[in-house]
């Protein structure tokens, strides 16, 4: 499924984000940008332990905030690590929201024009998959208004329950 915003395309992937050749994949990290399981753990499995090196060295962050990282062995170039929670493990929507919009932010800043995203703070975060879709879409689409490098947004959904959630979100725009 697409969907076009502007300037920006929006697709939504079923399968492992770790796989996509985008210019840059998103982290689904915690402030101190440890890669522990989920997400954080099949980049780091996938593209080595230099990614978390890199990422740590650059920590702590606020949470809501995003830095960049090269991508090890994966076929991404960059990795993005948008600190979604704190060390509590628990986030909200106002944390999603951030750490998109500074996601997208320092995908543009390294003249990303693809830029693949988990469903943020749905794993470990405890977060429902729908509220999360409408946080992340409604943000890319607002994001969409600003004149970017960046031109196509994936979201890498590895569940069947959160694609759905996304596929229903982005069906009603």
């Amino acid at each position: 499924m697409e969907k076009k915003f502007n300037q920006l395309a929006i697709e939504l992937f079923h399968g492992d984000i770790t796989a996509l050749e985008v210019d840059g994949i998103v982290n689904a990290a915690n402030n101190h940008l440890w890669m522990g399981a989920g997400v954080a753990g099949a980049i780091k499995q996938k593209g080595g332990v230099i990614i978390e090196k890199e990422a740590v060295a650059q920590g702590p962050v606020p949470v809501g905030e995003a830095v960049v990282t090269t991508a090890g062995v994966l076929p991404a170039k960059y990795v993005i690590h948008a600190a979604g929670m704190g060390q509590d493990l628990r986030t909200d929507g106002e944390k999603i929201r951030l750490s998109t919009e500074n996601s997208l932010k320092r995908a543009a800043e390294k003249g990303m024009s693809s830029v693949a995203f988990p469903a943020i703070g749905t794993g470990v975060g405890g977060f429902s998959a729908e509220e999360c879709a409408q946080i992340m879409i409604d943000e890319v689409k607002k994001y969409s208004e600003e004149k970017s490098s960046v031109k196509k947004v994936v979201f890498a959904l590895f569940d069947e329950r959160t694609y759905n959630s996304f596929k229903k979100v982005l069906s009603e725009y």
